[in-house]
């Protein structure tokens, strides 16, 4: 296989990988505070696969990782009384089973013991770190802007709102949540505003998306012909010059 055929094949691995992202995010179109990505890509220059008249090196294209676009997604009014967003940078953190974890999505709810946990049962964790217990026979809560909640006069929690000098910190672990993997701690978010009865929507721009797919799908057919062109320029090469004279 000469070098047209291996630049061809890292080429259809990397948009391949890059459908796998696109497909995920329409997937996710309506996932409440999921953010789109994109794939990041590079030139990997590595030695020629024939020496013979090939440029040195040859330049290949590899993934280079996963770009999260961290823009908010709209905010729409849905009324129910534990749901909540955030309007600004920011995450709600939650008890996940290993640490806490940080999401967007604020569909909360209770569970028997009237703990504020999630659609997936973690807890929600107030701005100490600390449970959100609500007692139902006190009667509706009411969530502030700053994400204080209270029933009547009495003062239940604060809902823990943090932000990230580096969102890059955050890594996905799965059912919309991440996790930070650097060694700096999250700041509170000062500058976010709690908005009750609301859910921030995913950024994710459909049409963009169905475009992004088009021209990968063109891109991997137009890179199988020119690798079939080059192997079949190879073959007919190979018949000539082995034919007896």
């Amino acid at each position: 296989m000469d070098n047209a055929l291996y630049v061809g094949l890292s080429r259809q691995m990397v948009l391949r990988r890059e459908m796998d992202i696109i497909a995920n995010n329409i997937a996710n179109i309506d996932t409440n505070g999921f953010k789109v990505e994109s794939l990041i890509q590079k030139t990997d220059p590595a030695a020629p696969a024939m020496t013979l008249g090939g440029p040195k090196p040859v330049k290949f294209v590899a993934p280079d990782g996963v770009a999260r676009d961290f823009g908010q997604g709209a905010l729409v009014k849905t009324g129910g009384p534990l749901d909540v967003s955030i309007d600004g940078q920011g995450f709600f953190q939650v008890q996940g089973a290993d640490g806490p974890r940080f999401t967007r999505d604020g569909r909360f709810t209770t569970d028997p013991t009237g703990k504020l946990v999630t659609q997936g049962g973690l807890a929600v964790l107030d701005e100490g770190g600390g449970e959100i217990i609500i007692d139902g026979e006190k009667g509706q809560v009411d969530i502030g802007p700053d994400g204080s909640l209270s029933q009547g006069k009495e003062a239940v929690g604060k809902l823990g709102v943090f932000t990230f000098a580096n969102q890059g910190a955050l890594e996905k672990t799965g059912d919309n949540l991440y996790r930070n993997v650097s060694n700096l701690s999250p700041e509170k978010a000062t500058d976010a505003t709690v908005r009750p009865g609301m859910l921030e929507s995913s950024n994710v721009k459909p049409i963009l998306e169905i475009t992004r797919m088009v021209e990968v799908s063109r891109s991997y057919e137009q890179t199988a012909k020119m690798m079939d062109s080059a192997a079949d320029l190879s073959r007919r090469s190979v018949e000539r010059l082995g034919r007896a004279q």
